[in-house]
């Protein structure tokens, strides 16, 4: 479980230490999560060259994998970073974007899975339901990168992804669900807005890398993250006229969170 305190210590600490991540990332999001982690503190590089991916990830507190955007250079870059980070014993956090819309994104996410071990899987209800079923019936399918399903339908492919990968998994959507298998931790924090606004479900992913840098209870980092994220939200829709606005103030919530305001929203279980 997580509380208001353990949420602030490790925003502090990231705030203090200024944790390297290291992101892999596709080309919509880069500008959205590296003013993010900025905004919590942390330093961004984003880095996907083959020739220099696993040389930066030497350097690197996490790296964060995400495969929104694919081409074969950037995943041998993908799988140089891990296998670094895997050398290394940092926390990789891998965002399968998309995966079942095509099977090459299915079959790219297997490759690097299976390749390299990772620390937290964070998906959409679709994407976490696609590895689990990958080339099975029962498999939903994705809208581009949207999920067609809702995360408290899927909590148990979350338990079943987290035991074939022995990783946490991050399920976000309308109520996000923490996974180990050790048990799970629900964060009930968020805004409708979210959802509007393109790659916060990638800033999350990038936040969850930083949080992971500080903590080395993934399943606590996770969720810390995820409560941050939606606090955020909240914070910033109540200044916001719409998507627009809520981007800037968005960043805003995340570069000014207090402790008293984690106190006052967090609603985890």
């Amino acid at each position: 479980m997580i509380t208001a305190q353990s949420v602030y210590r490790d925003l502090a600490k990231i705030r203090e230490q200024s944790p390297l991540v290291h992101n892999i990332t596709n080309f919509v999001v880069m500008n959205n999560t590296a003013n993010a982690l900025l905004a919590i503190g942390a330093s961004p590089v984003m880095a996907h060259a083959e020739e220099e991916a696993g040389d930066m990830a030497a350097i690197a507190s996490a790296l964060v994998i995400n495969i929104g955007t694919l081409s074969p250079v950037w995943i041998r870059g993908m799988e140089k970073a891990m296998a670094k980070a895997a050398e290394r014993g940092i926390p990789v956090v891998f965002d399968p974007v998309g995966a079942g819309a095509t099977p090459y994104r299915s079959e790219t996410c297997s490759k690097l899975l299976s390749g390299c071990p990772v620390s937290i899987i964070r998906g959409n209800a679709s994407e976490i339901n696609a590895l689990v079923f990958m080339g099975k019936p029962g498999a939903a399918k994705t809208k581009g990168v949207d999920s067609t399903i809702s995360s408290d339908s899927v909590s148990d492919s979350a338990k079943a992804l987290s035991s074939l990968y022995n990783c946490v998994v991050s399920l976000s959507g309308a109520t996000d669900y923490i996974v180990k298998s050790s048990g799970q931790i629900l964060i009930h924090n968020g805004h409708p807005l979210m959802p509007r606004v393109t790659g916060l479900g990638c800033t999350a992913t990038a936040l969850t890398g930083a949080f992971a840098a500080v903590n080395s209870n993934y399943m606590e980092a996770a969720a810390e993250a995820m409560a941050v994220m939606g606090i955020a939200g909240e914070l910033a829709a109540r200044n916001s006229k719409g998507p627009g606005s809520f981007q800037v103030n968005f960043l805003d919530a995340l570069y000014n969170l207090s402790e008293g305001e984690i106190q006052s929203l967090l609603k985890a279980e």
